[in-house]
């Protein structure tokens, strides 16, 4: 981590909601969310989310660094159709080792749509992936249903 990964570090993102990003799209194998209506997805949201604090994080970490969310904590108070552009603002608001918090609201032009706090865990990505390929490798017995 970058001496410059401090509190205080920001980013907007402006995402405009394509139909694909809608409830129903989010598991189609899902008659239940098929049947939904065509709004964004809270799960979609949570992404935006996400993007919007690595976007802050940008220029901050080694390049051998990435972060992972570990923590979501947010509302999700208005519906959002397609075509709509959703605005989201991240801050960085503490920095607590290799854990980082960030406060999110987002807002469409009617409403605000979401907010929160999302931390995320900065990790050596080689570390990472030699981690999981021990998950990976390895056989596990069928998950009973």
């Amino acid at each position: 981590m970058h001496a410059s990964l401090q509190p205080g570090l920001a980013a907007r993102l402006d995402y405009t909601v394509p139909a694909e990003r809608t409830v129903p799209h989010l598991l189609p194998e899902s008659d239940h969310f098929a049947a939904m209506p065509a709004v964004l997805a809270t799960g979609y949201l949570v992404g935006i989310v996400e993007w919007t604090c690595m976007r802050a994080l940008h220029g901050h970490l080694e390049d051998h660094e990435q972060t992972l969310g570990v923590h979501v904590d947010l509302s999700h108070q208005a519906p959002t159709p397609p075509g709509s552009t959703l605005t989201v603002h991240a801050e960085l608001t503490a920095v607590d080792g290799r854990q980082l918090t960030f406060t999110v609201n987002a807002h469409d032009d009617d409403a605000t749509v979401c907010q929160g706090t999302h931390r995320r865990a900065v990790i050596d990505t080689e570390r990472f992936h030699a981690r999981l390929r021990t998950r990976t490798t390895t056989p596990h017995p069928p998950n009973p249903r």
